[in-house]
């Protein structure tokens, strides 16, 4: 049976991936946690592919990251390890491998300046720490190894870790009403259909940058909106500008993604972000 091996194993997509993995018999999955591998060292990330590597390994997704776009502003070195360095070297160890490599990246490579959705050719041009590193890191991933798929995403939300939709749970439970800015626009991704493309992905012979998140647009006061009205709470959502909510890291104010390449290229069902809601919340009650 081949291996797929997966860089990462608390976050979203990581326990997303290892949920499918008990249903998919086709392969066997390797979850490498940062306590096995530090993803800030370069030794360590070398040592892994010359020693501990499973040898049929045929297919490695990268699902470690950091994510911390406002702590990024003043932890610049640890992001840039963690978001260039560190899948610049995977890249280039999966190409001496032959290894295919499926990288995941962020509708914050670009500036927001647009009105339409971004292609996968737009320029882009990052206004935080977080958004550079990743674009970067994207930038070493197809000079490395031009076999390699890279899935920029947005709004990721799943039942696992800590993300927008948890917090406005949590918040919703206390408060009888939240405020949520409306002048960003994007486009909400439940973790686990960014898993199941993923690993569309790994079994292709497709290469280079893919979009994908659910389908339509919103604002995070739309999506918080829609949460707290599927969760039945008694909570008012009120929406307010960026500018009565600053923040460290600057963030682009339109980043949907246009998904017509990655439609045309694999097989799935994609699904409306409100409807993908519902399935979260079941699996969180």
């Amino acid at each position: 049976m081949k291996s797929i091996v997966v860089f990462g194993s608390t976050g979203q997509l990581a326990n997303e991936l290892r949920d499918i993995s008990k249903l998919k018999k086709k392969y066997h999955f390797h979850f490498i946690s940062r306590n096995e591998v530090n993803f800030q060292s370069e030794v360590e990330i070398k040592n892994y592919f010359t020693n501990l590597l499973p040898k049929d390994t045929f297919g490695i997704i990268n699902a470690v990251a950091y994510t911390a776009v406002d702590l990024a502003e003043s932890e610049i070195v640890t992001a840039k390890s963690i978001n260039t360095v560190a899948p610049g070297i995977i890249s280039e160890k999966c190409n001496q491998h032959g290894i295919k490599f499926v990288h995941i990246s962020t509708d914050f490579v670009f500036d927001g300046q647009k009105c339409t959705s971004y292609h996968e050719t737009d320029t882009k041009n990052p206004l935080s720490v977080y958004g550079k590193t990743k674009s970067e890191g994207e930038d070493l991933v197809l000079q490395n190894d031009k076999n390699a798929i890279i899935i920029r995403t947005s709004w990721v939300y799943s039942k696992y870790g800590k993300n927008f939709l948890k917090t406005i749970l949590r918040l919703a439970s206390e408060r009888q009403e939240i405020s949520v800015v409306e002048d960003q626009i994007g486009s909400p991704t439940w973790a686990n259909d960014l898993a199941q493309v993923s690993l569309e992905a790994i079994d292709s012979s497709q290469a280079g940058i893919f979009h994908f998140s659910n389908e339509g647009v919103a604002s995070w006061y739309d999506f918080a909106y829609e949460i707290v009205s599927q969760a039945k709470k008694n909570c008012k959502v009120k929406p307010i500008p960026s500018l009565s909510y600053p923040t460290p890291a600057r963030r682009p104010s339109f980043s949907v993604l246009n998904k017509t390449k990655i439609r045309n290229s694999f097989q799935f069902q994609n699904y409306h972000w409100k409807d993908r809601i519902p399935l979260v919340l079941s699996e969180l009650n």
